[in-house]
């Protein structure tokens, strides 16, 4: 089964701040890094319960899983969830982050 991807605006705007953030400190590897990550959210097309839950997946009223992209310093954790045969990507989040609270998603939520 192949799945639909949907990048909702709140991880759009996280992408787009990590991408700038990059275009700032290293502007070579930033398009790379944001055609990597592209590439890996849309493996989430296939297969997307291989993926393990998020930490965080008990704060949320479904099923949140997350997918690693980047390696050391550089690692993001894309978290979506599964909705029939929509894969929504929630959240995009440097590992350095702390997981996230109920607070940080009402926050999130109310800015967007």
């Amino acid at each position: 089964m192949t799945f639909q991807v949907e990048i909702t605006p709140i991880a759009e705007a996280q992408i787009e701040q990590a991408y700038q953030w990059y275009r700032e400190h290293n502007p070579e590897f930033a398009d790379r890094w944001f055609r990597g990550l592209m590439n890996a959210i849309a493996t989430l097309q296939e297969k997307p319960r291989r993926c393990a839950l998020a930490v965080e997946h008990d704060i949320f009223p479904e099923e949140v899983r997350q997918l690693l992209y980047g390696k050391s310093k550089n690692m993001y954790r894309v978290l979506f969830t599964i909705r029939d045969t929509t894969i929504y990507v929630l959240y995009v989040r440097h590992s350095a982050q702390a997981p996230l609270t109920l607070d940080d998603l009402d926050d999130l939520e109310g800015g967007a």
